[in-house]
């Protein structure tokens, strides 16, 4: 990170901010049920966690034989999670936390999600994120989604920082190695506890093995100031 600013913070959303893969699963598991797929269970979901949902729409569309094209069953699960995103979404509580620490030390942040920009601007609005967070990029805005590193990159060009002064926090491998593939490091929060031994996220610079219940927000800031020491340190 570079010794002259402050470093940028990017945050996934869904699993990583805020604990949305709930209301995921019953979108997917409405839609699938209406194109006759009566058994989508909470693991097969579970597979699909940090994946873009066009894509993970064209992989289970394969899997199931489902007629109808990607872009109705795209629109039809953005529906479905608009309607449950509205009546409920939970901030991870020292997420929060961190948001706000971040915020108060003027540290430029953005949102980097998989999601619809529709789905992301609902969560950030209806959970008050937006108060601190105005920086949002959507899959549905770059060429590729996560694991390629479009994402990122470009969260990092509306920031106006390069790759190497950011640090992004990531729930899922995909995001993970989307972070490394962007030149940027990486804060690993593993939304599925099976997940904490991928590879991807033993490469992580700070990985919390234990998830969220393991997340502090003054662990990671610490962190985070460590870094930029040790870089002028070096530098």
């Amino acid at each position: 990170m570079s010794t002259s600013r402050s470093p940028s913070v990017i945050f996934d959303l869904d699993g990583t901010l805020v604990d949305s893969e709930p209301n995921y699963y019953e979108a997917g598991r409405r839609l699938l049920a209406q194109h006759g797929v009566p058994d989508f269970s909470w693991e097969h979901h579970t597979r699909f966690i940090g994946i873009g949902t066009r894509e993970t729409l064209e992989i289970l569309r394969g899997e199931y034989g489902i007629e109808a094209p990607v872009d109705e069953l795209l629109a039809g699960k953005n529906r479905n999670y608009l309607e449950l995103a509205r009546a409920s979404t939970e901030v991870f509580p020292e997420m929060r936390k961190f948001v706000e620490l971040l915020h108060s030390k003027g540290v430029p942040m953005a949102v980097a999600s998989g999601s619809s920009r529709a789905a992301i601007e609902v969560v950030m609005a209806g959970t008050g994120l937006d108060a601190f967070i105005p920086t949002v990029v959507s899959a549905e805005e770059v060429a590729q989604g996560k694991p390629e590193p479009d994402i990122f990159l470009d969260a990092a060009r509306r920031l106006g920082t390069g790759p190497g002064d950011c640090v992004v926090l990531e729930d899922a491998p995909p995001g993970a190695a989307a972070a490394h593939a962007a030149g940027m490091r990486c804060i690993a929060i593993p939304y599925v506890p099976a997940t904490a031994d991928d590879p991807v996220f033993r490469a992580a610079e700070l990985l919390f093995a234990g998830g969220q219940g393991e997340f502090t927000a003054r662990a990671a800031y610490d962190w985070l100031v460590a870094q930029r020491v040790s870089r002028r340190a070096s530098g």
